[in-house]
């Protein structure tokens, strides 16, 4: 079936929808149809948001994903709803279209595929089970500052002295939003699951070359670290305990709030490429700070997105409430603040939505899908392998598809040794 133009339907109507929903500003053929969440009031709250900026001016709030699947205008779901409930998502949206409910292109999916390997395997065989096409939503590799880099990188440093062989990714902040995103056993968990995602999925992109298979690089050992720096001290676990309405316990059930990785790859000829990523929810900054350097033989870039090229600075006469109107996870109003003019754009999430909505129009599976998501959970769940071992791991270890991370059983205490 062909169609001029793509209704979607978001499943989730959080934080992370809203950011999705922005970014269709400045994407064609496509219309917001329909938002389901756990709270109907954040449903209708996304809902109002496309009809408001003119991006789904018929989008309404639904009870249930079979019942925004059975509404003829919608041709794709984007999934953003909490990881914990990824697996019964999935299990939703192919027993409607099993039923006969509804019809579908395909369906996107936000990060982690799954928490660990096994969960990340069912999705991706619940979606090809019902014949959808699959997107995988990794934003950060659709920066325009990474996918211009790398183009130019390529050209011109690969092309003429050989090609790059050192990435280094990191995502820092001062940590989540939401209370779940703490808590080890829902989450999958801590700021490694959460964030490191990101880091290794874009830091590999940039050391494949244009127009070569995921395949051309061949994972060959994972070492890394993990650690509760900042939010297992008292006064930053008592904390969170207050704004969970005490649920979280991290001064005897931590999350790692510090987490760094270092991936050796192989080549299709045999050459040996390092990444490092690190990623932190104890970061003391403006905001959300985004970060690659990519080396060569003759040449290297540098991304830094809190390197703006708009600075505002407030005195201490200046007062306002809190917020987030200069950078995402903002963390000061006052002093010199760098602004990140449009976040939909500068973090991916434009070009990223773009290309989901072109592919699925075009009946073709995303360069970005679900077997990337696999992967990239594999490589995860290896790393925190190795961070509790403390050793180096080969790729991929044995009982990778079992695997479930200490931190994710609520066993997990850098404190109490084991």
């Amino acid at each position: 079936m062909t169609h001029k133009r793509l209704g979607i339907g978001f499943i989730g109507g959080g934080f992370i929808t809203r950011f999705h929903i922005q970014s269709l500003i400045a994407v064609r053929d496509v219309d917001v149809m329909g938002v389901v969440s756990r709270t109907k009031a954040s449903a209708e709250e996304s809902a109002a948001l496309a009809r408001t900026i003119g991006v789904g001016n018929d989008a309404k709030a639904y009870d249930s994903i079979t019942e925004m699947i059975a509404d003829p205008g919608i041709q794709a779901l984007w999934v953003c709803s909490p990881n914990f409930v990824r697996i019964e998502t999935f299990e939703e949206i192919a027993s409607a279209i099993l039923s006969g409910k509804g019809e579908l292109v395909g369906v996107t999916c936000e990060k982690p595929l799954g928490r660990n390997v096994a969960e990340a395997k069912k999705v991706m065989e619940l979606t090809q089970s019902v014949g959808l096409l699959d997107g995988y939503l990794e934003n950060q590799i659709f920066s325009p500052s990474i996918t211009r880099g790398k183009e130019i990188i390529w050209a011109r440093g690969a092309a003429t002295t050989g090609r790059p062989y050192l990435a280094r990714a990191a995502e820092e902040h001062s940590g989540p939003h939401m209370p779940w995103f703490w808590e080890g056993e829902l989450q999958g968990g801590g700021v490694l699951n959460d964030m490191m995602c990101h880091s290794v999925e874009e830091a590999r992109f940039m050391l494949t070359a244009p127009g070569a298979p995921r395949e051309s690089l061949t994972p060959v050992s994972v070492n890394a670290y993990a650690s509760c720096l900042k939010w297992q001290g008292p006064k930053y676990a008592d904390k969170l305990t207050e704004n969970s309405d005490g649920k979280l316990d991290y001064r005897n059930r931590p999350s790692e709030d510090f987490a760094r990785s270092l991936i050796e790859y192989q080549t299709e000829d045999g050459q040996n490429l390092i990444v490092e990523t690190t990623t932190s929810w104890c970061f003391v900054g403006a905001g959300l700070r985004l970060s690659m350097e990519l080396f060569g033989p003759e040449y290297s870039m540098f991304v830094n997105t809190l390197d703006t090229d708009l600075k505002l600075f407030f005195s201490r006469e200046v007062t306002g409430s809190q917020g987030e109107d200069l950078v995402e996870k903002q963390n000061a109003e006052s002093g010199v603040m760098p602004v990140v003019s449009n976040e939909a754009e500068v973090y991916g999430y434009t070009a990223e939505n773009r290309h989901m909505v072109e592919s699925f129009l075009a009946n073709k599976r995303p360069d970005e899908n679900f077997s990337d998501g696999v992967n990239v959970t594999e490589l995860l769940m290896t790393a925190y392998m190795s961070a509790e071992q403390g050793k180096t791991i080969q790729f991929p270890p044995e009982n990778l598809d079992t695997f479930i991370p200490a931190v994710a059983r609520g066993e997990w205490n850098p404190k109490k040794k084991s």
